[in-house]
């Protein structure tokens, strides 16, 4: 099992196991690889299958082709994760902006890993590259989850609260929630 953007799976029937989105310090990153570990599945993380494409990193992206570039290129890598990849997806925050995007989440493990800002802060520190963020990161984090927020709850199959939880806390809940819908996998124990 990886955490590279490369281990999608070839096969058209392939359905993720969870799709994880939310605001930047939520933990997608984090728990994503938890979940799949636990799971026994691969995790691929969109902005990583971008980065990989792109041949540059996301900041880069933006300073050097724009934000509707990136958008392009996210579309693109979220439509093929969706479609070919059986493990845990881990979306960019930003990715279920795009109405197309919008549109195939639905029917999807949607899981929003819901965060209040001073978690967030306190989790990602607002200074790890983040193009969005880059002045005044507490206010243009407020600013986006009031333009994201009705759109992660509209999609959301599963809404975690993240806050004074850990890693394990937040996996035991999507694992509760998926034994409960039935998704066909076993969880992998002793790990």
């Amino acid at each position: 099992m990886t955490d590279a953007a490369s281990t999608t799976s070839t096969s058209s029937t392939a359905r993720p196991l969870a799709v994880l989105t939310g605001p930047p310090g939520a933990g997608k990153s984090s728990v994503g690889a938890a979940l799949a570990r636990r799971r026994g599945v691969d995790l691929l993380d969109t902005d990583a299958l971008v980065e990989q494409r792109a041949g540059i990193s996301v900041p880069e992206i933006f300073v050097e082709q724009g934000e509707e570039a990136f958008r392009a290129l996210e579309r693109t890598a979220v439509a093929d994760a969706l479609a070919g990849h059986d493990g845990v997806v881990s979306l960019g925050g930003g990715a279920i902006l795009d109405p197309h995007t919008q549109e195939l989440l639905a029917g999807h493990r949607v899981v929003f890993l819901d965060v209040s800002l001073r978690y967030a802060a306190k989790r990602s520190g607002f200074d790890q590259g983040r193009p969005l963020l880059a002045l005044n990161p507490r206010g243009q984090w407020l600013q986006l989850m009031e333009q994201r927020r009705p759109i992660y709850e509209r999609l959301a199959w599963l809404r975690v609260d993240t806050d004074e939880k850990d890693v394990e806390q937040i996996v035991d809940e999507i694992a509760d929630r998926l034994a409960a819908d039935g998704s066909g996998r076993g969880e992998r124990t002793g790990e």
